[in-house]
């Protein structure tokens, strides 16, 4: 049927313009017609492209959208995790740290990490491919397609298609054990819902049963929502960590935090953690060496003195690691802030800023709590106040998130109560904590003091404070 344009309101199969030019026969059009035809293809094929990237398993379609003072941390802490040799979640550290460089507009640093977990599986796995792999292909076809090279894109999809032919899930309705399990490691790392966490790796577990590790992160997922308990775990979870060590005997880190439970629950443990300390400092330097962990079961159960040496001789061990002088600091901050009766020696807390300074060099984008640190280490220093002050007010005038305000404000409250003798003012800055329409740590805190003081009916503010409790907002 011819090619019928309307022109002036009427229909010619040969066109005059109204110039008096020719235009080309109806039917010639055809030819150009392939222009848009073409353009639609592309476009279709660009949908059915991300349709399938948007089916995949991986970071970029976990709903992983924090903020960039989040990610940041995040990346602290992923370089604090260690990279050596024979760590079992090498390759899922190398595809978190791939993602976060990603978010952070680092896309050439991204696609090297996303080329490591690769290798650091096959070297693991002692394979060169495998379901362990669906994860990082789908990465790497994010990447691709968001630098825009569809072909090494759709190459990678190509990929992950390959490996779910290879190594089907037991049914459509359930994930590869190894997805449910890196799935499972990386919502851990964003505070994400813990039942979700903790469902996803019992799922990996129950498909394989052998893999010691995840039945490890498991637990000591189960075991992060008691981390400000004074009675410890609940029994159950008590045992399932009990087994766990005996199955995953060289973790340090779960042996120290292990033996930390069972000292809550009245069993008498320093022989055991001056032991276990000697272990400690042989191991590797990293997050998950134990340190800290043994660190806190000193200072609770042995001594925090001879918590403070453990740390210096893992230092003077390891001078330049930033992880150490973290921990260093930490443990001076709670002799100087936890166990001095009255104002702590001059050289302890000289020692402590010193520290806190060096840790917040080593850590400039993801220092808030060590400023903080350092800023109560002023004020119990006998010529730090004015710079203790000076400190908590440049930290107000910051624009921060909502956990970090409540971080800041009940810490301000109590650094204004304990060294300013303000209670009022330190009263107002709880309520602002308070007020923060978001669960934290800090946000409960400043209320158990508020409801103290309207409980106790002595401070004339109890009455604004009863009626600011009624009122609050709840998250």
């Amino acid at each position: 049927m011819p090619n019928f344009v309307p022109i002036c309101g009427f229909e010619y199969e040969f066109k005059m313009c109204p110039s008096g030019s020719e235009a080309l026969p109806a039917d010639t059009s055809a030819e150009d017609s392939s222009a848009p035809a073409a353009a639609h293809s592309a476009a279709q094929s660009q949908t059915t492209l991300l349709s399938k990237l948007e089916a995949l398993q991986c970071h970029f379609t976990w709903d992983l959208d924090p903020s960039r003072s989040k990610l940041l941390r995040l990346s602290d802490m992923l370089v604090d995790i260690g990279t050596e040799e024979g760590n079992s979640w090498l390759g899922h550290i190398y595809n978190l740290r791939g993602f976060v460089q990603y978010k952070l507009g680092f896309t050439e640093d991204a696609q090297s990490f996303f080329n490591k977990a690769a290798e650091a599986f096959r070297q693991m796995r002692k394979a060169d491919d495998g379901p362990w792999l669906v994860v990082n292909y789908g990465n790497l076809a994010w990447l691709h397609h968001h630098l825009g090279d569809q072909a090494e894109s759709e190459a990678y999809l190509s990929k992950v298609e390959a490996l779910m032919k290879k190594y089907p899930s037991p049914s459509q309705d359930e994930l590869h054990a190894e997805i449910y399990a890196e799935k499972a490691w990386t919502l851990m790392k964003f505070s994400t819902d813990r039942e979700l966490v903790s469902d996803y790796f019992q799922k990996a577990i129950r498909m394989q049963p052998d893999m010691v590790e995840w039945n490890t992160s498991y637990v000591m997922g189960l075991a992060s929502a008691f981390d400000h308990s004074d009675t410890g775990l609940e029994a159950d979870i008590l045992e399932k960590m009990r087994v766990a060590k005996e199955q995953d005997p060289e973790n340090l880190y779960l042996a120290a935090y292990y033996l930390g439970q069972r000292a809550k629950k009245g069993e008498e443990v320093q022989d055991e953690a001056r032991e276990l300390a000697r272990k400690v400092l042989r191991n590797p330097v990293s997050t998950y060496s134990g340190m800290k962990a043994i660190l806190r079961v000193y200072r609770n159960y042995v001594s925090i003195d001879e918590a403070i040496d453990l740390a210096e001789e893992a230092l003077e061990q390891h001078p330049d690691e930033r992880y150490l002088k973290r921990c260093a600091a930490l443990i001076l901050k709670w002799k100087i802030i936890f166990f001095s009766d009255n104002r702590p020696k001059q050289s302890t807390v000289d020692r402590a800023i010193s520290l806190h300074e060096e840790v917040i060099s080593c850590y400039p984008h993801s220092s808030l709590v060590k400023k903080i640190d350092l800023a109560n280490m002023y004020a119990k220093s006998n010529h730090g106040q004015a710079k203790a002050e000076q400190m908590y007010q440049e930290l107000l005038e910051i624009d921060l998130e909502p956990v970090e305000k409540q971080l800041l404000y009940n810490n301000y409250a109590k650094y204004l109560n304990f060294d300013r003798q303000d209670q009022n003012k330190s009263l107002k800055y709880h309520m602002k904590a308070a007020a923060i329409p978001q669960q934290s740590f800090y946000r409960g805190n400043s209320i158990r003091v508020l409801e103290k003081i309207k409980n106790k009916r002595r401070n004339r503010m109890w009455r604004e404070i009863e009626e600011f409790l009624e009122n609050l907002q709840e998250p």
